[in-house]
């Protein structure tokens, strides 16, 4: 039997467009995804087992029936209000079920994992970019459930055979350049998303959190990723770790960052719609700038991003909404 790669949350934004990416390479892929936020349509290649982490004995079902040679776990919980209004439910997704996870991986041997973490780990910091040496401090259940995650997965590694590489990713936007695929979750709050779907009338508005930050224009500003540049780091790292030594953590971000009135210019104009914008107070726990610094992604995993453009994002955003519009 052929080794399987598989993938926990394959079905959702993310985590469909590394398998589309993994089948376009030719891996064998087993998707493992119990589609509370994700799609069986948006799975373009592999095998799709509707399951849930929470349920051990169905996963460990997965892995006897597969010769699992390594895992990228993308099913967790990632909205912050949600994680502060629900914090429970998100230590049982993000953290009980990752611990769900690695006991599977410690039952059948599996040795390779790749963890989708998130720059919330750091929390508020004034250091920009952000390195991966920088301090952790999440300030939100959210963060606080992954970097618990991120713990145990290095502190089982250090106990075991396991190699991992955890990415810890900034703002993640665009779609599938092919229109195959993109951003279906419905309380999706990711500005470019929801700037998106003012200029295509199906807000009435979209919102500026904050104008009076110590930025160049007041607003926020973020590190914005292409999500098939993301998909693509994935990849690289998978084959890193197929003649690694060494464990990593790294930045998925391109060290350039936008303020969320530098976005929404450009939406109205690759739109042509010059839609209405709100200014609100800040929200609580919204840092003035995240950048990255993925300086060491590049170095350590060869990582070559070929959509580094604001432009470009903001286009295939808006074509996977069009596109979604009219299917």
């Amino acid at each position: 039997m052929n080794k399987k790669i598989l993938v926990t949350g394959g079905a959702g934004y993310i985590g469909s467009h590394v398998v589309k990416q993994l089948g376009e390479k030719g891996y064998d892929v087993v998707v493992y995804d119990n589609l509370s936020t994700g799609s069986a349509k948006s799975i373009l290649s592999g095998e799709l087992i509707v399951g849930d982490l929470a349920n051990p004995e169905q996963l460990a079902a997965v892995f006897n029936k597969y010769q699992i040679d390594a895992v990228l776990h993308f099913a967790a919980s990632i909205s912050v209000p949600e994680s502060l209004e629900k914090p429970l439910s998100y230590y049982a997704n993000n953290t009980r079920n990752t611990l769900n996870l690695l006991q599977c991986c410690q039952q059948f041997q599996v040795n390779k994992l790749i963890f989708s973490s998130t720059a919330a780990v750091y929390g508020e910091t004034d250091d920009s970019p952000v390195l991966e040496s920088n301090p952790t401090n999440p300030v939100n259940p959210y963060g606080k459930s992954k970097l618990m995650s991120e713990t145990m997965i290095r502190d089982y590694a250090q106990a075991s055979n396991l190699k991992y590489v955890i990415l810890r990713y900034f703002n993640v936007a665009g779609a599938d350049g092919s229109g195959q695929i993109g951003q279906l979750g419905k309380k999706a709050a990711h500005l470019i998303k929801v700037a998106c779907d003012a200029a295509l009338g199906l807000r009435d508005s979209a919102s500026i959190f904050g104008t009076d930050y110590p930025t160049k224009d007041g607003t926020g500003i973020r590190d914005y990723i292409h999500v098939e540049d993301l998909a693509a780091a994935h990849l690289d790292a998978l084959a890193y770790l197929d003649k690694a030594t060494e464990s990593q953590i790294l930045n998925c971000g391109y060290g350039q960052g936008y303020s969320v009135k530098e976005v929404l210019a450009m939406v109205k104009q690759v739109s042509g719609v010059d839609f209405p914008v709100k200014e609100t107070p800040r929200r609580p726990g919204d840092p003035s700038c995240v950048v990255a610094c993925g300086d060491r992604t590049r170095e350590i995993l060869g990582w070559k991003p070929q959509h580094n453009s604001l432009e470009k994002i903001v286009k295939s955003a808006l074509e996977w909404e069009k596109k979604k519009l009219t299917t």
